[in-house]
């Protein structure tokens, strides 16, 4: 009954780093954006260059841990060999990531769209049990007390779990020299993007907790036709289905982009070797960034379970953006004047931004440590 709670918190926590992120892209519109935000800020090659490679380990993780995904739902449709269904999918959102970047954000649009059409009809169908929330919600507040810390621990490590559902946000400033003003318009998208986010994920997951019981929407492989089905919606659960699968293939689609133009990025700037940094005369991809994200795919998504993948995805974007708020910090402290026409935040906003990612980075190893 507390996932709206475990959600709000990682919401709030990635609506934090969203905002510096936000005043950062508007500063440096440019490829491999955390790398620049680090170099620009400690000008030390060594630390932006690790937090480059860690962002293009993230993607192909993510990737990883989202083809396994997709690959599970095709095959409650139809009976193929995982594996080869891995691979198809990897291979096949290769090519689209190759291809161009105009069909590839098209693609991922209209995917998009489907997806936010999928969890608002969950919100409509819901709405019922929604309305309820002024009468049952003290069933959503967990205890408060010294005996309570087990409660409060699962929370976290739920809110740790949910906070890679936030992920993305991040992926647009990887491709901000392919975006008219960025300078003006990414921040405003970034900020768009993470408020919506929020606000959907946070009503879903109530209408989820409200609609069906806990312990059956924890062993359903297919949550989002349980809870449909629960409100007597007439929708197929396959068309559900459906849409929970595309939702997984845009996720792939991003993350390939992004860990390829992270790559591309670095290798101009003299982080990677530059044999990374050709791009293909005709579909203006970076294509050796590209065919290395694939590649590097593919064999996580061969080796690691999806859970595995998942958590150290969470934990080094964790670091990331832990280590991208305090670069804010320190432009922040050292600069004599805002940046004029340009989108900025308080300084207290990296400052618990950095805090709160720290914290929450300590507690996910402090767990993994005691098992």
């Amino acid at each position: 009954m507390y996932a709206p709670i475990a959600f709000g918190f990682s919401a709030f926590l990635a609506l934090i780093t969203a905002f510096s992120y936000a005043e950062l892209a508007a500063r440096f519109p440019l490829s491999a954006g955390e790398v620049r935000y680090v170099s620009a800020s400690f000008n030390r090659k060594i630390f932006s260059s690790l937090i480059g490679w860690l962002i293009v380990f993230t993607a192909i993780l993510s990737s990883a841990a989202l083809a396994h995904a997709t690959a599970g739902f095709i095959k409650d449709f139809i009976d193929l060999n995982t594996l080869f269904l891995t691979i198809g999918i990897v291979l096949i959102l290769g090519l689209v990531a190759a291809w161009g970047i105009t069909e590839a954000v098209v693609l991922v649009t209209l995917i998009t769209l489907i997806e936010i059409g999928g969890l608002l009809l969950i919100i409509f169908t819901g709405w019922d049990n929604l309305i309820t929330l002024d009468t049952r919600w003290l069933e959503l507040v967990p205890p408060v007390g010294l005996h309570d810390f087990a409660i409060w621990s699962t929370i976290f490590s739920g809110a740790f779990l949910a906070f890679y559902a936030f992920i993305g946000f991040e992926d647009m400033v990887n491709v901000a020299e392919e975006v008219k003003d960025a300078r003006h318009t990414m921040p405003f998208a970034i900020i768009v993007c993470i408020i919506t986010t929020l606000i959907i994920y946070v009503l879903v997951s109530l209408v989820a907790v409200l609609s069906v019981p806990p312990d059956q929407l924890a062993q359903s492989n297919t949550p989002l036709a349980m809870i449909m089905d629960y409100n007597g919606s007439s929708v197929p659960p396959w068309v559900m289905g459906m849409i929970s699968m595309l939702a997984t293939v845009n996720g792939v689609l991003v993350q390939m982009i992004m860990g390829s133009r992270v790559l591309y990025g670095m290798a101009k700037g003299g982080e990677a070797p530059s044999w990374f940094s050709q791009v293909h005369p005709k579909t203006q991809t970076p294509l050796r960034a590209t065919g290395l994200v694939i590649v590097a795919v593919l064999i996580f998504a061969l080796l690691s379970d999806l859970t595995t993948l998942a958590k150290v995805a969470s934990a080094i974007i964790l670091f990331v953006f832990a280590s991208v708020n305090v670069a804010l910090l320190k432009l922040k402290w050292s600069e004599e004047a805002r940046p004029h026409n340009l989108f900025t935040v308080p300084f207290v906003v990296p400052l618990f931004g950095f805090i709160i990612c720290s914290a929450m980075l300590i507690f996910v190893l402090w767990k993994a440590l005691i098992g």
